[in-house]
């Protein structure tokens, strides 16, 4: 691999940018390969190093515009200023902080999609278990194996807002589980997506990235890189860590219908085993439908217990979700590959605990985006 393109693919990476399936396939890549690895430390501690440049460089600018102030109102003295070092005054005076940015070419991404295809792993067609896909609006996908045009600018400073006619064909349910903007969902609803946006719960769209799938427990982890998106309060609900136990009272909030409505359902837990006695999982006896995968399922304390995920077509009420504690395991994960995500932390106390159901749910609802594919 040339060096240019070992810096676009490090680039892109960095910047959240790089579909699943070129994710994993890079950080094998990096764990094999200690010069990739250390390309991106050094990337990384460069991009910061701009970053903290930028801010004193805005700083200075304030200093002087400052002080041109104060001597235009004369109140400090400044020396005159005759023909050059008026040029310099007027420069100092107007310039504008310029914005710094990559353009990564489409080559490599084309090139690094088509080897991981080959040797990704085929997905489970068990065909007594659904998972709860949804089809936005009616549509049904076509052209799936189309060719990925990938056009990604990494601004560190400023990202662009979702283009607005994109048409996305399946979805699904994630909640956020840091305020700055990510979100969890299931793996499979953001499967070969090659654009993934989020909606609120006000029908407001924010463009979004994948930044760490697990295939195996289905979870996978979102970033919201909308400009118009701004950090929430403080998350209302906690991730549990710990199980829980059979008949407690549970209740859900997901996007099952294309009319784009949040619809809650309740329930309770049903068994501590998943599918076949999958252990990954626990059985939920509540309502679901397509759309409601990666719906949070939350007991009566205001502890999110498990991310919703498929159910058994042959038996009404039996719902499947993923262990809550495998959150912390995807993040764990997310954060000894990548220390750029070191500061995401999962909300560990409620402040719903003992309230009333329906201040609750209020509550949690902002919390709750429509995952969007295309």
């Amino acid at each position: 691999m040339e060096d240019l393109q070992i810096l676009e693919a490090v680039e892109r990476y960095i910047g959240g940018e790089m579909n699943p399936n070129e994710r994993v396939y890079f950080e094998a890549l990096r764990k094999s390969n200690p010069e990739i690895d250390q390309a991106v430390v050094e990337h990384t501690f460069f991009l910061q190093q701009i970053a903290r440049f930028e801010d004193t460089r805005q700083f200075k600018n304030i200093l002087d515009e400052t002080h041109i102030h104060l001597a235009e109102k004369g109140l400090i003295q400044s020396p005159k200023l005759k023909g050059g070092a008026k040029v310099v005054y007027l420069f100092n005076r107007y310039k504008r902080t310029a914005a710094i940015a990559a353009s990564v070419a489409g080559i490599m991404a084309l090139s690094i999609s088509a080897m991981v295809w080959s040797f990704s792993p085929g997905k489970n067609t068990t065909q007594d278990v659904q998972l709860l896909n949804s089809k936005i609006n009616n549509l049904e996908v076509q052209n799936k194996k189309q060719d990925k045009e990938i056009t990604t600018v990494i601004n560190h400073i400023k990202r662009t807002d979702a283009p607005p006619d994109i048409k996305y064909t399946t979805g699904g349910t994630g909640f956020l589980v840091d305020a700055k903007g990510y979100l969890v969902t299931n793996a499979h609803v953001i499967e070969g997506a090659t654009y993934v946006a989020v909606q609120n719960a006000s029908g407001k769209d924010f463009k979004a990235s994948i930044v760490w799938v697990d295939a195996k427990r289905d979870i996978a982890i979102l970033k919201i890189i909308d400009t118009a998106f701004k950090t929430l309060s403080s998350i209302p609900y906690a991730i549990k860590k710990s199980g829980t136990d059979i008949a407690e009272p549970v209740f859900s909030l997901g996007f099952p219908r294309s009319d784009f409505d949040i619809v809650y359902g309740e329930g309770y837990l049903s068994a501590k085993t998943g599918y076949n006695g999958d252990t990954l999982a626990v059985q939920i006896s509540i309502d679901a439908n397509r759309g409601n995968s990666g719906s949070p399922i939350i007991n009566r304390k205001g502890e999110v217990i498990a991310v919703l995920s498929s159910k058994q077509t042959s038996l009404d009420g039996a719902v499947f979700a993923i262990q809550s504690k495998y959150i912390y395991d995807a993040l764990s994960q997310l954060q000894k590959s990548d220390t750029t995500f070191r500061n995401i932390r999962l909300p560990v106390t409620s402040s719903i605990k003992g309230i009333d159901r329906t201040k609750q749910v209020q509550k949690i609802t902002d919390f709750v985006y429509m995952v969007k594919v295309n």
